[in-house]
């Protein structure tokens, strides 16, 4: 399993707000008209639990939410993707209104593929974070 983990953002909100804008994936639709995202990724649908979306190229996949501990992490699966993939979302409160978040990407990758996609894997990693990070500081 290789793990690509992102830089560590700040966010002007509780760990419980953030939380439970994380943990109920609907949240998420305003992504849906993000510039940056919508040029990589299209069909993007989601519900409480799950999203899914096409990549040119790749195909469509879909994350499922198998796991959360309330106010520190949320953990999502890979569905209908080549290799096995979870994301974690680590929150750490750090003020009152303060927190952080940290991406976590784990993949079964074997050697040939983290060579050819490894450094794309981690700069999405951190590009993720930061548009979560924008979008929680709205």
């Amino acid at each position: 399993m290789t793990t690509y983990e992102s830089d560590i953002k700040t966010i002007s909100s509780s760990e419980e707000v953030v939380f439970g804008i994380l943990s109920d994936l609907n949240n998420l639709e305003k992504l849906n008209n993000t510039p940056s995202l919508t040029d990589k990724i299209k069909d993007l649908t989601f519900d409480v639990d799950s999203c899914t979306f096409s990549v040119d190229g790749f195909g469509k996949v879909g994350f499922r939410i198998l796991e959360r501990n309330p106010f520190n992490l949320i953990k999502m699966v890979s569905e209908n993707a080549p290799v096995r993939v979870s994301i974690e979302f680590v929150i750490c409160g750090i003020a009152e209104n303060q927190s952080t978040l940290k991406l976590v990407l784990l993949a079964e990758l074997p050697a040939m593929i983290k060579m050819m996609v490894g450094n794309k894997l981690q700069d999405g990693v951190n590009a993720i974070a930061e548009l979560l990070a924008k979008t929680l500081n709205q």
